[in-house]
């Protein structure tokens, strides 16, 4: 008797297609070449039958079963499942997103043990930290929030109750927010459970190592054989069989929110999977998301409070420095500070959250601006290459010299990043060692670890960098941190924009100081008064909370309302607005059907950044006190709607970001 498999394919289609086995069976779980409207796709096998399908139409067969056994359990199929329903998208498209690429295991070459080894140094727990521990331990509930100043040691915590989860026979998932920050997280595991151990149960996952290497590593996590596992926002997915624990590091981070389909949050998955799986999930972070901080004020999420530096530093002295009237990019106090800093023999950070030479050129006479022919962003001036790049396309232009508008001379690049900053420190510290750490100077690999394992030595007196330089780096040496301009997000149209500047403040600030005091902090602004920077600077976080949730549940912004956005996007302006003006009066009329009080719907109206790579986009925003009536609207209409050729629609639920 033929026997079927229903297969998943990654595409946008909420049903599976069935196929004929032929006289080898696929198991639930593997991977299968299969012909799908004239070309042969890799599917994913989600179930298998005895009878045949009613209806005429023919069947097709599989044409090859990739696997020799299932790369992924039934209980990791029900997570993708409850997945696509709650980020509305396919079982396919989440499953291509889980399951490593690599066709086969045995493909794989190199490995994660060959990243250099940083030093971790781990003490024994402060007696904060050790009341820390027992609330974890004692807490009946799923959740549990570690929530400490920078350097309180919330890591230490974690892989204290880790390896009690682990001696217990359980598994772990160890998340952090930068594949940067794995190796650290790897360091601190092999001080607190030996070498031995980390070789033989510790396995890595993120999109850094190549398919096949990924592949290799998720087998041995699937087979029992690992059961720790470090990685970044898409290692939640680990299929450990018997979990015991998730961490999520640095729990505010927005980039544990995936900004391509499934537009998952690893939060939300983490904590229905523990929910579902059992064991517990515990997140940490000294600027937790607004989110995070309103479930603990209201009692609705457990937590932990670290108030003090167990290695002996103290929060550093933090002075905002207005750049009024400044001609260039550093005022007098930072030029002093990085040399007097030296003079002691320590190190400073310098961040600035903008890479290039120069964001912006820009015409004195006629007010012309160079922007992307793709897109409706300025252009970034990188000096080094010689080139204007597009950071949303990618779009690559000849530097000009005179306005291509009007011809005149009075024009030039406005705006600094860190390729330019780096050439001025240069010129005012001649003598000073110093390295760039951003996307344009770490693409080669392990390049991001020699530059920060130098520093880590003492043979770097500056460390310029982006987001890379704001998160997780412990260096006894730094005493100075600068913060070139901290208004970079502040200027964003979106709604978090205080709350990103103030976390990423005292993130960064917290780098100085972290075992001895005498730290400093300098904040550059041309917005001094701004209160996200003046809280930040006094280390006012609760305060700081207090009012952005005031202003949140004025506004009737998350944690007070749910949010799902969906973005159309096209070539033709006027066809793309139509069919997102028709979806908005469509879900209008659905929720009108479902009498949901509150539920409200913004737009359709152009998107922050109108236009990326010659593509028109409209957002329309749903809000509303309670999810379920709002999610049920939104996929009803979509799955009804007829879409324009043409126009494509992104799906958002809970969005971090509007532009």
């Amino acid at each position: 008797m033929s026997m079927y498999c229903d297969v998943a394919f990654n595409l946008p289609l909420s049903q599976v297609f069935t196929y004929a086995c032929g006289d080898e069976i696929p198991e639930i779980g593997m991977r299968v070449e299969a012909p799908f409207r004239g070309r042969m796709l890799m599917g994913f096998v989600v179930g298998t039958r005895l009878p045949k399908p009613r209806g005429t139409f023919q069947i097709k067969s599989i044409s090859k079963i990739v696997d020799s056994q299932p790369v992924f359990s039934i209980k990791l199929l029900a997570l993708a499942e409850w997945t696509a329903f709650q980020y509305v998208c396919s079982v396919g498209e989440v499953l291509a997103l889980m399951v490593p690429g690599g066709r086969r295991e045995k493909d794989a070459e190199g490995s994660w043990l060959s990243y250099d080894s940083m030093e971790y140094e781990i003490s024994s727990l402060s007696a904060e930290q050790e009341t820390a521990l027992a609330d974890i331990r004692a807490e009946s509930h799923s959740f549990h929030y570690v929530y400490g100043i920078t350097g309180s040691g919330k890591t230490a915590v974690f892989l204290k109750y880790a390896k009690e989860i682990f001696e217990a026979g359980k598994g772990i998932i160890y998340l952090v927010p930068e594949i940067a920050l794995t190796h650290q997280v790897l360091q601190a595991f092999k001080a607190e459970f030996g070498e031995k151990t980390v070789a033989e149960h510790i396995a890595i996952l993120h999109s850094g190592l190549t398919p096949s290497v990924r592949l290799k590593e998720w087998m041995r996590v699937l087979r029992g054989d690992a059961r720790l596992v470090i990685g970044v926002r898409s290692a939640v997915f680990a299929p450990v069989p018997d979990l015991g624990l998730v961490v999520i590091d640095e729990e505010h981070e927005n980039t544990y929110k995936a900004g391509s389909t499934p537009r998952y949050h690893a939060r939300q998955v983490a904590m229905h999977r523990v929910q579902e799986e059992g064991g517990k999930l515990l997140m940490g972070s000294a600027t937790p998301s607004v989110e995070a901080w309103y479930a603990m004020q209201t009692g609705k999420l457990p937590s932990s409070r670290l108030h003090t530096r167990p290695a002996g530093g103290e929060l550093p002295k933090v002075d905002i420095v207005s750049m009024q009237g400044e001609t260039g990019a550093f005022s007098q106090e930072l030029v002093e500070g990085i040399s007097k800093t030296r003079g002691k023999g320590n190190q400073t950070i310098l961040f600035l959250n903008r890479r290039g030479f120069a964001y912006s050129f820009r015409c004195n006479s006629c007010g012309f601006e160079y922007k992307c022919k793709r897109c409706s962003v300025s252009l970034t001036y990188h000096k080094q290459r010689n080139v204007l790049i597009c950071h949303y396309c990618g779009l690559a232009a000849r530097p000009v010299g005179t306005c291509p508008e009007c011809g005149s001379l009075d024009a030039g690049y406005v705006g600094f990043g860190t390729e330019m900053i780096e050439e001025e420190i240069t010129r005012l510290f001649p003598g000073y060692t110093i390295q760039r750490v951003d996307t344009d100077t770490v693409k080669k690999k392990k390049k991001l670890e020699e530059l920060l394992r130098d520093f880590k030595e003492g043979k770097t007196d500056i460390l310029l960098g982006t987001q890379m330089v704001a998160k997780g780096l412990n260096v006894k040496g730094v005493s100075l941190v600068g913060i070139v301009l901290a208004d970079t997000s502040l200027m964003l149209p979106d709604f978090r924009a205080a709350e990103r500047t103030f976390a990423l403040i005292v993130q960064v600030g917290g780098r100085a100081g972290r075992y001895a005091s005498g730290g400093r902090v300098l904040i550059q602004t041309f917005r001094p008064k701004h209160e996200a920077i003046v809280l930040a600077a006094q280390m006012k976080i609760d305060e700081f909370y207090e009012q952005e949730i005031a202003m949140r549940q004025e506004l009737g912004f998350p944690p007070f309302t749910r949010l799902i956005r969906l973005v159309f996007r096209g070539k033709e302006k006027q066809q793309t607005f139509k069919a997102s003006a028709l979806f908005a009066e469509e879900f209008r009329k659905a929720m009108e059907d479902q009498n949901e009080p509150g539920a409200e719907t913004l737009g359709p109206a152009e998107c922050p950044i109108a236009i990326i790579a010659n593509n028109h986009r409209y957002q329309i925003i749903f809000r509303g006190r309670n999810f379920a009536p709002l999610h049920n609207a939104v996929k009803s209409v979509l799955w009804n709607f007829k879409t324009p050729a043409g126009v494509y629609i992104e799906i958002d639920v809970d969005p971090v970001s509007l532009l």
